[in-house]
C-alpha cells in the first residue's frame, strides 16, 4: 500500500509504505534504510524500483542524513546521505526529493507554477525546532509563494497511538501555551497522547499555506502496510541503534 495526496500530482509524488519491495523477515518488504542489517542488496533493489516509478535510474535520489535537526539545505543535483538535514528544496527537474520515516511525519510541498518543491522530515522534536517552517521559509526564498504551495502530511503516527511524558509536554507549553491543545491525557498519569499532525498542520497554516492534505493514516496501527519504529520497540524487534525498517516519501518536479 502507498499513498497519494489528492492535491499533488500522483506521477510526481508518492508517499511508499511498506508492500512491494525486496527486503526479507523484519524488514518485509521496502524497506529503505541503509544504516540497518537488512541485505544490502535488497535495499539497492528497493531504491531502483522506487526510482523506476518515477522513470529514472536510482542515481537522480537526494536522500540526507536525517536527525533532528531543523536544518534544510537548497540543492541542484543528486547525492546520497552525503548532506545532514531535515528537509531539502529544490528547483532543479528529475531529482528524487526523500525522507525517510518509521512514524514521524513526512511532508511534502510543491510549487508547481513557480516550480519549487520541498521535503520535510517532521519528528516531534524536529518539528518543533522549527523544520517544518524552515523548508517553507527556503522555498519562499527560491520563488515559491505561500498561496500557491500545496502541502501533504503523510502516514505517521496518531494521536491515540503517542503516548508522550509530562516533559514534552512541558517542552511545547515553554513555546507557546496554545500548544497545549495538542495533547490529551493518557492513561497512566502524567503522560499525554500528542497529535503531531494537526501540530504540524499548524505549523503550515502558520505561513499563509491552505491547500492542505493530512493522509490520516496511523503508522502503528497498521503494521500490513506501514513500518512504525514505536510498534517495533513495543515488540521487542530492535536490538540494536537504526536496526530498523523505514518507508519512503519522495517527490519530483
Amino acid at each position: 500500500m502507498s499513498w497519494h495526496s489528492p492535491n499533488l500530482s500522483p506521477e510526481k509524488h508518492c508517499f511508499f509504505g511498506r508492500q512491494g519491495g525486496f527486503s526479507q523477515g523484519r524488514y518485509q518488504s521496502l524497506n529503505l534504510n541503509t544504516r540497518s542489517n537488512d541485505n544490502p542488496d535488497h535495499i539497492r533493489r528497493n531504491y531502483e524500483k522506487i526510482a523506476a516509478y518515477y522513470g529514472l535510474e536510482a542515481s537522480r535520489f537526494l536522500r540526507l542524513r536525517q536527525g533532528i535537526s531543523s536544518e534544510v539545505v537548497f540543492v541542484d543535483s543528486p547525492s546520497f546521505g552525503l548532506l545532514e538535514a531535515d528537509g531539502v528544496v529544490t528547483t532543479q527537474k528529475n531529482i528524487i526529493l526523500s525522507i525517510g520515516t518509521a512514524d514521524c511525519a513526512p511532508v511534502l510541498f510543491a510549487d508547481t507554477q513557480h516550480g519549487v518543491i520541498g521535503a520535510a522530515h517532521g519528528g516531534w522534536r524536529g518539528a518543533l525546532k522549527g523544520i517544518i517552517g524552515n523548508t517553507l521559509k527556503l522555498m519562499q526564498k527560491y520563488g515559491a509563494r505561500p498561496e500557491n504551495i500545496a502541502a501533504a502530511i503523510g502516514p505517521c503516527i496518531r494521536q491515540p497511538s503517542f503516548e508522550m511524558g509530562a516533559e514534552v509536554l512541558t517542552l511545547f507549553q515553554k513555546q507557546s501555551p496554545d500548544n497545549a491543545r495538542y495533547f490529551i491525557p493518557a492513561a497512566r498519569p502524567d503522560h499525554y497522547l500528542f497529535d503531531l499532525s494537526g501540530y504540524i498542520r499548524k505549523q503550515i497554516a502558520a505561513f499563509g499555506v491552505t491547500n492542505i492534505v493530512d493522509s490520516g493514516i496511523d503508522t502503528y496501527t497498521n503494521p500490513e502496510h506501514w513500518f512504525s519504529y514505536r510498534r517495533d520497540t513495543h515488540k521487542g524487534l530492535i536490538t540494536a541503534p537504526h536496526d530498523f525498517p523505514v518507508e519512503l516519501s519522495t517527490i519530483i518536479l
